[in-house]
Parts: C-alpha cells; structure tokens; sequence
C-alpha cells in the first residue's frame, strides 16, 4: 500500500482529533467525514476496531507504512522495558520526527520531503533517510546551502514548540537529540498498550 498523500484533514475527522497539528479546516468539521458523518446513532465498536483504530492512529500521526510499523514493534519487543512506550521512542527518534520537533518543517510530511531532497545533515554528514535512526548525541542540522531557504525560514520562525529532550541553536540552525524522550515527554494523544495487545494477539 503506498504512503497516503490526501487531505490531512480528512484523516485527522476520521480519528477525531487534529493528529497533524493546529488544522482550521478540522475546527469547522470536527466531524467524522462521509455522508454520515455527523450522525449521532453509531454502533458500538468492537475491541479489535479499536485497538486497530489506534494503530491506525499512530501510523498517520508518524507518517510510518505497515511494514515499517511491524518492524518497530518487533524491535521494541525485543528491547528492554515497557514495549509500548519503547515503540513510540522509536518512532521519535526518527529523522523526520526530530526534524519536525526541531521546526525546521511544520509538519512530518514536510520533514520527510526536507530530509529526502538531501537538505539535513546528522553529524556533518548529508542524509537523505526519514527513518534514519538517531542516537543521543546526534547533531542534526540544516545543508549550509539550504540554510536560506524560505520554507525552513519560514517554518523556524513560527516555530515555539520546546522539547527537553532536543536543543536548537538558531544562529547554526542546528540541533543536538540529547537523549531519548520519556513517554511523559511525548505529547502525542497515543493509547499505546492498545497497539500492543492488537501486534500479541
């Protein structure tokens, strides 16, 4: 299945929540979309829809394919510590998630598309891998000829997000994935032990 590249918004209506970020289109129609959608009679869902639902959730909230996703739960199950906390870590310390959280792009989507046209370095060296696994310690910054770029200009300058877990030096636009982030330090509206229990079942 490839990567979704609708609406956002439609996406966002069919969780119920703006898993993109500030969206003014979801405001106006907080409402699941289809024909249907603001009726108020809905079954029940069952145990499995809503387990499945939340790692649908997940999946779009990170940008992440079905494949990639089955993967980083195997590895987070292999890891020590609470599988489901550990597969969100995973998913943060991503390149395009560090990326977006450092606001060099206003969204996961941006980030990987920055990351793929070779305009981030980890380390002083050109990546061009979203899923690119980082390491505490990883300096991640911006090509020096891509540091005059409106769009990432643009997106640092609206940026006022702060995360404990990474630094930002404006002036190098470059920044540093100090450590990996606890799960209180992840603000994603995440039921992970849901995705646990749907992957062991």
């Amino acid at each position: 299945m490839a990567r979704y590249t609708g609406p956002s918004t439609r996406i966002a209506r069919k969780f119920g929540e703006a898993i993109f970020g500030d969206d003014k289109a979801f405001e106006k129609r907080n409402y699941p979309p289809g024909q249907h959608g603001m009726a108020k009679k809905r079954g029940k869902k069952s145990e499995f829809a809503v387990q499945l639902m939340e790692k649908q959730k997940a999946k779009y909230s990170y940008g992440i394919l079905e494949k990639q996703f089955r993967g980083l739960f195997k590895k987070a199950s292999a890891t020590k510590g609470v599988t489901g906390e550990v597969l969100l870590q995973l998913c943060e310390a991503r390149l395009d998630n560090v990326v977006f959280r450092m606001g060099i792009a206003p969204s996961r989507r941006g980030a990987r598309q920055i990351v793929s046209h070779r305009h981030i370095t980890v380390n002083g060296e050109n990546v061009n891998i979203p899923s690119y696994h980082l390491k505490p310690g990883d300096v991640v910054g911006v090509r020096e000829k891509s540091k005059s770029l409106e769009a990432i200009e643009r997106s640092l300058s609206n940026s006022s997000h702060v995360y404990e877990w990474i630094t930002w030096n404006n002036e190098t636009k470059s920044g540093t994935f100090v450590t990996v982030p606890a799960r209180l330090q992840i603000p994603e509206n995440i039921k992970e032990q849901l995705i646990v229990e749907l992957y062991n079942k």
